[in-house]
């Protein structure tokens, strides 16, 4: 089984690190906090989307093929997604 193409994603990648560029120019500008925090919840939003994005990718390829294949690693990959939902949720 091959790995999905996350090279969509690219883009979205580049945008957050110009966010974090931002962000670091207004820290060193001194810029007002609440101005800061506002661009940090951006970040925050904007890498929450490329998470589900890849983590749709990962349930719609990777694990719907170890599904449809009857793959013995189907339960270990249902398994990684519990995990990272309770971290997530911690």
């Amino acid at each position: 089984m091959s790995n999905p193409d996350h090279i969509r994603n690219i883009h979205r990648i580049n945008r957050i690190m110009g966010q974090l560029k931002g962000v670091e120019k207004m820290i060193v500008e001194k810029k007002y906090c609440m101005d800061i925090l506002q661009q940090t919840r951006a970040v925050s939003s904007a890498i929450k989307s490329l998470e589900n994005n890849i983590l749709n990718k990962h349930i719609d390829h990777c694990v719907t093929d170890a599904i449809k294949k009857n793959n013995k690693d189907k339960n270990e990959k249902i398994s990684e997604i519990q995990d990272l939902l309770k971290k997530i949720n911690a």
